[in-house]
């Protein structure tokens, strides 16, 4: 007889392993096992219990259960715990328990009136894979109150099989998940560096990166001096650029991943979005994933994914996470490269059309009104007609001499090779503006960097003179070590009150875009009687840096 179980036994668990082997779906595979088991033991019903990562047990499988226990779409086995689950849950459950009395049973059979089949008891075994524990296998059989020591064995040895296979398909089931999500970071790869424009990415990346993870929200935020700034945001399947600051210190978890330059998750989250980003519009979340955005080991922004469930980014691997941040920063870098070479490219351009009006086309215009002027001397009293039309002529030249200056001026702008505040006051004083410039700090600066503050100077002292109500600005330059900020303020009537908040003009976004381009920024404050103030800040070392490597 005891051969005869132990034939049982074999057959069982070579038939066992043969299915359990030949397929990568978990609920088939727990299915089938169970099923084979009963079929070549003689245990009548079974059922598994799989824990999540939060150690709440669930119901994967069960097999012929008794009608109390099957009733209310299996409702006993839910719920409250049990002997068997409560003793896993504390760590004191190793092996196959022999029959045990069961909370559940008893439970089911007073609450849904039902048959249980005369199951009264049942046994229970740890489902584990080395140090992996994943749940309970619990059989039961009518009239049986104890096991033999070979069923439990029998037991033991099934449940290791089965903990290995969830092992291996947990595992197969991660390597797929990881091979579509490094599948879908290619494809938001490649639409990311598809942007040619760096005005375009921040609203490009942030929906490419939603649709693709099927992510609710995605947020960039970007360096602005002390604080970050909400750039884009695409939430609820829509795409918004905007340019909303918030301190550091009050983005949480945002400035956590900026200041220690490192991935934060937030699995469960009970409260909705902190103050400070729930006041500049990111939707309330149950969890979340703020991403920092680094370029040579230094943050220059956050990704900030969330979403209203929770445990959401838990399974997301912080390779993978790391590798979406960088990439999006490697664009960013790619496209200031490409933007500095091109602003140099129109430089040079600008100031050899510039050198050539100069050298050509102003020389001749000049030689035009002199030659005019003589024959006017000669001829213009001898004939009137000829002195109004040689009059007329050498106005002309002179006019066309004057716009000359003017359109060489704007190409090259005179004074410019005297520095930055020579330039911006000699530019003011045409305007008939009094100005007060400052200048703090004796660092060279970049070309690129030295025109892109030049042409915010402009536009900002041109917003002075035609908005502000007042003919007095004053000029700040500070050069440090690491950046260069140029400040322009007046005491004017500050901003418009039908200002939209958010909303930039054109030479707003147009000076924003050039501190942009090389890696800076420009913040606009003031209004409502208060000075207005127009501060850009671009990073000096970025371009010194990109100099010694092309020189190299």
């Amino acid at each position: 007889m005891c051969g005869e179980i132990r034939g049982n036994e074999l057959v069982a668990l070579k038939e066992i392993a043969e299915l359990i082997n030949t397929t990568n779906d978990m609920d088939r595979m727990l299915n089938g096992a169970l099923s084979k088991l009963l079929q070549t033991t003689s245990f009548t019903a079974g059922w598994i219990f799989l824990f999540d990562d939060c150690g709440n047990e669930f119901c994967a499988v069960a097999s012929n259960l008794p009608p109390a226990l099957e009733a209310r779409n299996q409702a006993a086995m839910c719920g409250d715990n049990c002997w068997c689950v409560d003793r896993y849950r504390k760590g004191k459950l190793h092996r196959a328990v022999n029959i045990i009395e069961c909370s559940r049973i008893p439970y089911a059979a007073d609450v849904n009136r039902c048959d249980t089949g005369g199951i009264t008891h049942h046994a229970t075994v740890p489902l584990e894979s080395g140090k992996d524990r994943f749940g309970l296998l619990n059989v039961a059989e009518a009239g049986k109150e104890r096991l033999s020591d070979n069923e439990l064995e029998l037991l033991q040895a099934v449940a290791y099989q089965i903990g290995s296979a969830i092992k291996r398909i947990r595992l197969y089931q991660a390597q797929e998940r990881s091979a579509l999500l490094y599948a879908k970071l290619g494809d938001v790869i490649q639409e990311i560096h598809s942007v040619q424009d760096i005005r375009h990415l921040p609203l490009r990346a942030v929906q490419a990166i939603g649709q693709a993870f099927d992510w609710p929200n995605v947020s960039l935020f970007v360096r602005d001096q002390q604080q970050l700034a909400l750039q884009a945001q695409y939430a609820n399947g829509q795409v918004n650029k905007t340019w909303q600051t918030l301190p550091v210190d009050r983005a949480e978890p945002v400035n956590t991943a900026f200041r220690e330059n490192r991935l934060v998750i937030v699995s469960h989250c009970d409260e909705v979005a902190s103050g400070a980003l729930s006041a500049i519009g990111i939707p309330p979340f149950a969890s979340a994933a703020a991403i920092p955005l680094r370029i040579r080991a230094r943050a220059i922004g956050v990704l900030f994914v969330s979403s209203p469930k929770k445990r959401q980014f838990d399974e997301y691997h912080t390779d993978f996470m790391y590798s979406l941040g960088d990439h999006f920063s490697l664009s960013v870098e790619n496209l200031r490269i490409y933007e500095q070479r091109s602003e140099l490219a129109r430089m040079e351009e600008r100031n050899r059309v510039a050198r050539d009006l100069h050298d050509s086309v102003m020389q001749k215009l000049f030689s035009l009104s002199f030659l005019a002027k003589g024959a006017e001397t000669a001829l213009g009293e001898k004939d009137p007609v000829v002195s109004r039309s040689l009059q007329e002529i050498r106005q002309l030249a002179q006019d066309t001499l004057k716009e000359m200056r003017s359109l060489i001026w704007q190409l090259h702008p005179a004074g410019l090779e005297n520095g930055l505040l020579p330039a911006l006051k000699q530019y003011a004083q045409a305007m008939d503006l009094t100005v007060y410039e400052r200048a703090e700090g004796v660092k060279s600066l970049p070309r690129s960097i030295e025109e892109a503050l030049w042409r915010i100077g402009q536009e900002a002292l041109n917003n002075v003179k035609k908005h502000s109500g007042t003919n007095t600005a004053y000029i700040r330059l500070v050069k440090s070590d690491t950046d260069a900020t140029l400040e322009i303020m007046d005491k004017g009537k500050g901003f418009s009150s039908g200002k939209k908040k958010g909303k930039l003009t054109m030479g707003m976004r147009s000076m924003r875009e050039r501190a942009e381009a090389l890696g800076g920024s420009v913040t606009f404050t003031g209004g409502h009687g208060q000075p207005t103030v127009v501060k850009a800040t671009i990073p000096i070392h970025v371009i010194e840096e990109k100099c010694c490597e092309e020189r190299e």
